[in-house]
């Protein structure tokens, strides 16, 4: 039976000490900057990111994963005997799902899979995650690509940002534009459905909201088991890890609980001050 390797793109995000115990392959996104072209999680950082964006007077846009970044890592692992199984962010955020599909085909009769998990950051981390460690068991690509597709309807994301303008500048919005124009002291609250950016509710203050994303999270989960929750960050980081210990707090059979960075390509897009979490639920 053949090994399987798992290649995800660069808005999971996931935490160092995972990329290295299990055998997971990033591949990156793309920030554009006025006249540069940074490699999101390579080039630069979250927080260069955001001390560089607090300064700029020109804003930051983003492209998806080159064809050729995903063919460059997919020869890599068929060179070294793998069978691969490639993760995406959602198809409705991004053409990365495109840039995956023409690298494979390249490759014809490769043993190359590819899911359009219709999530993002830590959400789509999770279920990386639980491939890896699916394949590192010895599940076979088939059984590793079911496994993806039967996480996509448990995973969720829920989260508050300080200001539409991000998402609404680079058209990332979805069904959250009711909220455009709102008082300045109201925090939008969006997640993530079918792939897509749509709204939520708005609340009046950080506090309120950061609590009304514990009792979402709580609300959607119900009584699936086990619970993989990660809280998610642009530039918010004590707001976060109060956030995770909350919610976490009501939990005591907690699969894992992980503290994670939006990474820039997701910071450009919803913006500094971010907050929320990310969870896949029942499997």
């Amino acid at each position: 039976m053949s090994k399987v390797a798992i290649i995800t793109d660069s808005t999971t995000n996931i935490p160092k000490e995972y990329l290295e115990k299990y055998n997971i392959t990033i591949v990156p996104q793309i920030l554009i900057w006025g006249q540069e072209t940074l490699l999101d999680g390579v080039d630069i950082q979250p927080a260069e990111f955001y001390t560089r964006l607090t300064k700029a007077t020109v804003m930051p846009s983003t492209s998806q994963v080159t064809p050729s970044s995903f063919h460059k890592a997919y020869t890599q692992l068929l060179d070294e005997g793998y069978d691969i199984l490639t993760l995406v962010l959602s198809s409705v955020l991004s053409g990365t799902l495109n840039s995956a599909v023409q690298a494979r085909e390249m490759l014809p009769k490769a043993p190359i899979e590819i899911v359009d998990t219709r999530s993002t950051a830590m959400a789509l981390g999770f279920m990386v995650l639980e491939c890896a460690r699916a394949a590192e068991a010895g599940a076979s690509l088939a059984e590793c690509k079911a496994l993806a597709e039967k996480a996509i309807p448990m995973a969720g994301i829920v989260f508050a940002v300080d200001t539409l303008e991000f998402l609404h500048r680079l058209g990332r919005i979805g069904g959250a534009k009711r909220f455009l124009g709102t008082a300045l002291n109201i925090k939008p609250i969006l997640e993530l459905r079918d792939g897509r950016i749509e709204a939520v509710e708005q609340v009046r203050t950080r506090a309120k909201s950061l609590t009304r994303l514990a009792e979402l999270v709580h609300e959607q989960i119900g009584d699936r088991r086990p619970i993989h929750m990660a809280s998610l960050h642009a530039n918010a980081p004590e707001d976060a890890k109060e956030l995770l210990e909350r919610t976490c707090a009501k939990y005591t059979d907690l699969a894992e609980c992980v503290f994670s960075e939006i990474s820039p390509v997701v910071g450009a897009n919803v913006g500094p001050g971010t907050v929320g979490l990310a969870y896949l639920a029942g499997m």
